[in-house]
């Protein structure tokens, strides 16, 4: 459409490549798009992928990387070399539309290449912050921990127009390892509900009389899936069970963990599934379990939200903003296995509470609608 307006976003993820931030930054657009902007997203090509297509309104641009050997991570290499091989493509686009602005996703390894398009165009650039690319505890890699980094990071940070954090927990971070001096806007993640096709418990092969504890990831070290188990077995009752969907390195040694302690009945992993049925395994569980060392947001707490799962979550990360003790769920520390277990057996043993927990999660997903959002962005762009 002739003299819509547009807005250019750069992530160097976008579904099906990569995790939460690709899935975030997408339901943004979308978001846009409602508020009736043309979206051109810059992203990263995959073996499979098309070059250029149209994905739900958004026009998804893909540019060739090196070294990017799967879907769902990234190497060290592809996240080096996303802003070198997008900034051609970037310069065409912007030489070729006019935009009203960029929103840059990801201080690293994105925020270089936001920085520099919009310096050369005259472009005012948001750059949104998901808490990983500022500090993530769990790796040595993580931008806090190498002064290279550090460096680049504040650099990327200073010469953003706007900076946005998903949370408070990013904020927090931000200027505690990088001291910018830029002021930092709060923004949530936007979220969409998904319809999917009921199912009962018996069609997904679960008991009917057992309490089901659901948690969904990577299996890798920052989701803390081995905080998850040992609780789990500290509660000493076969009738409580863990659902774990998802896959990843750390699969086979909480495997040996569940069946060193004895529970290994006790704890199903699922693998990758469907969208929709990942839906209807939430939806037939008891509890919502983030058993993360750090979470920047936590996507996968918005889905049990929308299906009224009362949580139970570690303190550390974006997750703090919106779950609350006694009323949507408890917060713990990572590694007490004694808050865990008292916390899940309180929910279990307490119908009231469950329900309104429940009712208050149905309730509080509205917050994160994408109109709500957009709009908070485009207000934003204004100071």
């Amino acid at each position: 459409m002739k003299g819509k307006k547009r807005i250019l976003m750069l992530n160097y993820e976008f579904p099906p490549l990569g995790g939460g931030g690709g899935v975030a930054a997408k339901k943004l657009a979308e978001g846009f798009i409602e508020q009736g902007y043309e979206i051109d997203y810059l992203t990263t090509w995959f073996q499979g992928l098309k070059e250029y297509e149209k994905v739900d309104g958004i026009n998804v641009h893909r540019v060739k990387v090196i070294g990017r050997k799967e879907l769902p991570t990234a190497t060290m290499a592809s996240l080096l070399s996303f802003p070198i091989m997008a900034y051609k493509k970037g310069c065409e686009l912007c030489e070729k539309n006019k935009y009203e602005f960029i929103n840059t996703q990801f201080a690293i390894p994105t925020g270089p290449l936001g920085v520099k398009l919009s310096r050369k165009y005259g472009l005012k650039n948001i750059l949104s912050l998901h808490g990983g690319d500022i500090c993530d505890p769990t790796k040595k890699s993580s931008p806090h921990n190498k002064w290279y980094l550090r460096k680049a990071v504040r650099s990327v940070l200073n010469n953003s127009d706007i900076v946005v954090a998903q949370s408070s927990n990013t904020k927090k971070n931000t200027i505690k390892y990088y001291n910018p001096k830029k002021r930092i806007k709060i923004i949530p993640l936007p979220y969409t509900p998904i319809k999917f096709k009921k199912a009962s418990r018996k069609q997904l092969n679960l008991e009917k009389d057992n309490i089901y504890l659901i948690s969904v990831g990577r299996i890798v070290k920052r989701k803390g899936f081995d905080f998850l188990i040992k609780s789990l077995a500290k509660l000493n009752n076969p009738k409580v069970h863990a659902l774990i969907i998802g896959d990843g390195p750390e699969k086979q040694s909480l495997i040996a963990l569940a069946k060193e302690l004895n529970i290994s009945k006790q704890v199903h992993f699922l693998g990758f599934v469907s969208e929709e049925k990942k839906f209807q395994y939430l939806d037939n569980s008891d509890i919502y379990i983030l058993s993360s060392v750090h979470e920047g947001f936590g996507i996968v707490l918005q889905e049990a939200m929308q299906v009224g799962l009362p949580i139970v979550a570690t303190n550390n990360g974006g997750q703090v903003d919106f779950v609350k003790n006694n009323k949507n769920g408890f917060l713990v520390k990572f590694g007490n296995t004694n808050a865990m277990k008292k916390y899940i057996e309180k929910i279990i043993g307490n119908k009231r509470l469950r329900d309104k927990m429940s009712k208050n999660n149905k309730q509080k997903i509205n917050d994160f609608k994408l109109n709500n959002i957009a709009e908070q962005y485009l207000e934003v762009r204004k100071r």
